[in-house]
């Protein structure tokens, strides 16, 4: 107990004193989640909605897919893009391996089935109750679209932060395809890992503070947003 008392100690004193590398390594892990859920986030959502809208051959076995997508191994991800960015692989030209763009698609790869399922879950109670009104106002399939995504935005608000929650801390997928390279690759999650393995307590649990006051402010912030919006329609 006191190691732990020592640590978190010595912790709150690195992010008092705004120890330089603590705070890199969280603007760019942060720079790498917000890039990719707002990636997969404008993918994810008219995915979502348009499932909901269409019908078409095999559509619940693509529903079904996606379902079970949402617990896809990160370290499969990880393996997976990595023989395809590799230098050996496909898309070894493009020379992404080892970047952060790399851990981007990762991320992007592991919150798109989540974004995308929710939100389909999301908008075809809000399709089932617009459906009649929608057809007889005689709506384009863009013009259900959009309304479907405006007037469900708070709802699919939980489709994203649940993708952010998910890539936030994501370490394995990061590591195999960022390679955890000082001051280059290295973030929030497998900086963590790497300094317990080393032994600095301390600089892990301050890395650990931050990683938790960025999912919980990204959370309050949002969820404030909303409720906002909620007070001016009345």
């Amino acid at each position: 107990m006191d190691d732990i008392g020592q640590a978190f100690v010595a912790a709150i004193g690195l992010l008092l004193t705004g120890d330089g590398d603590l705070y890199q390594i969280a603007a760019r892990s942060l720079f790498v989640t917000v890039t990719a859920i707002a990636i997969a986030s404008a993918i994810g959502l008219p995915l979502g909605a348009w499932l909901a809208l269409r019908r078409f051959p095999g559509r619940r076995s693509v529903i079904a897919t996606l379902n079970a997508l949402m617990g896809l191994p990160p370290v499969v991800v990880g393996l997976t893009l990595y023989l395809l960015l590799s230098r050996s692989g496909p898309l070894g030209a493009l020379g992404l391996l080892y970047t952060p763009w790399a851990m981007i698609v990762a991320q992007i790869v592991i919150a798109l089935p989540i974004i995308a399922s929710i939100a389909h879950q999301v908008l075809r109670d809000l399709w089932a109750e617009y459906h009649d009104l929608l057809i007889a106002l005689n709506a384009t399939p863009l013009q259900r679209l959009r309304t479907l995504l405006w007037d469900g935005r708070r709802a699919l608000l939980t489709a994203v932060l649940a993708g952010f929650g998910r890539a936030v801390g994501e370490v394995g997928a990061v590591m195999i395809v960022g390679g955890n390279i000082d001051q280059v690759t290295r973030v929030l999650t497998t900086a963590i890992a790497l300094e317990t393995s080393r032994g600095q307590f301390a600089l892990a649990l301050g890395l650990g503070l931050i990683l938790l006051a960025i999912a919980l402010l990204v959370n309050l912030g949002v969820h404030g947003l909303a409720r906002t919006e909620r007070r001016g329609r009345w």
